[in-house]
């Protein structure tokens, strides 16, 4: 049978799509049911507490930096989206007194405006918010060179090229999206040879880092999320790192804080990967072929999907 329709975009892929009885398993699921999904491969971990939740997405950071030396050099590639474990990672860094000066950072995305990288003096840029959250707070004796941060640009060459100049990419984190994107790897538009069907879990997977076209969800969710709802404010285009980059960090490790996607989103994700579900039409899904994937989940963020009238 050809596949659905989307409910939220007629000429898009996403989540809509999928088969009604793999929608009925994650909307069943309950956290304790989401804690025993946990395989080789793919560990589901829950938190009590905020500060809990978000000092141990900071200490990702600290281990992977730890590992680094001038020899060996180690970097971690990071999100906005959450953003309250970047001050928690300067405090670290100073209070420890650690030499991180041989690491490495990855921007996982970027706004893309007017055929170019938005710059760090736009409001939404997400290398400002690295900077001003984290890299600027860190002591000038003890923060890595600008050089040693790797933020992507609308020519992506060198971007793409950082990850294959020696340096080790520890962790690659994440948030979760709306559209069950990690960075702005959205579902395609439903055209040309993706017209009956999205790309196979293969292709999507060869996808390197890119300028890419916005699924209306993520538009209106980053409006919600970093714009107050004014929607004319958000971007249509990202640059986004790709699974192909994605492949070569060591662990992939996303944080959900229920600030971002939704109660069923963050069950349908957890199911698809347990269950090795890769679909192109839920990208967090092709992680489920990832030899090393860690779900952080703050229990009370997690919600419900019972139905309730407001």
């Amino acid at each position: 049978m050809p596949r659905k329709l989307s409910s939220i975009a007629a000429d898009w892929w996403d989540f809509t799509t999928l088969d009604d009885e793999i929608i009925r398993d994650a909307a069943a699921l309950t956290p304790e049911k989401m804690v025993t999904l946990s395989r080789p491969g793919f560990k589901v971990i829950m938190y009590d507490t905020l500060e809990e939740f978000y000092l141990a997405e900071a200490l990702e950071y600290i281990t992977a930096w730890k590992e680094s030396t001038p020899d060996n050099p180690v970097g971690i590639c990071g999100p906005i989206g959450p953003t309250e474990q970047l001050p928690l990672v300067a405090r670290l860094v100073n209070d420890l007194g650690l030499n991180v000066r041989s690491a490495h950072f990855w921007g996982m995305d970027e706004w893309f405006l007017d055929g170019q990288e938005a710059p760090p003096t736009h409001p939404l840029s997400f290398e400002k918010a690295d900077r001003e959250l984290c890299f600027n707070r860190i002591r000038k004796e003890l923060v890595m060179p600008d050089a040693n941060l790797h933020f992507p640009k609308g020519d992506t060459a060198n971007y793409r090229k950082s990850w294959e100049a020696g340096v080790g990419c520890a962790v690659m984190q994440g948030g979760q999206g709306d559209v069950k994107h990690w960075a702005f790897n959205d579902p395609p538009r439903r055209k040309g040879k993706y017209k009956a069907a999205p790309p196979t879990p293969a292709e999507y997977r060869q996808l390197t880092t890119r300028v890419v076209d916005l699924h209306p969800l993520t538009i209106a969710q980053n409006a919600r999320t970093s714009g107050g709802g004014n929607i004319s404010l958000v971007p249509t285009q990202a640059i986004s790192v790709g699974p192909a980059e994605t492949w070569k960090a060591g662990k992939v490790s996303i944080w959900q804080a229920g600030m971002h996607d939704n109660p069923f989103g963050q069950r349908l994700t957890c199911l698809m990967i347990a269950k090795k579900l890769p679909d192109a039409a839920v990208p967090m899904s092709l992680l489920a072929d990832h030899p090393n994937v860690q779900f952080n989940y703050y229990r009370q963020g997690i919600g419900t999907c019972e139905v309730e009238m407001h």
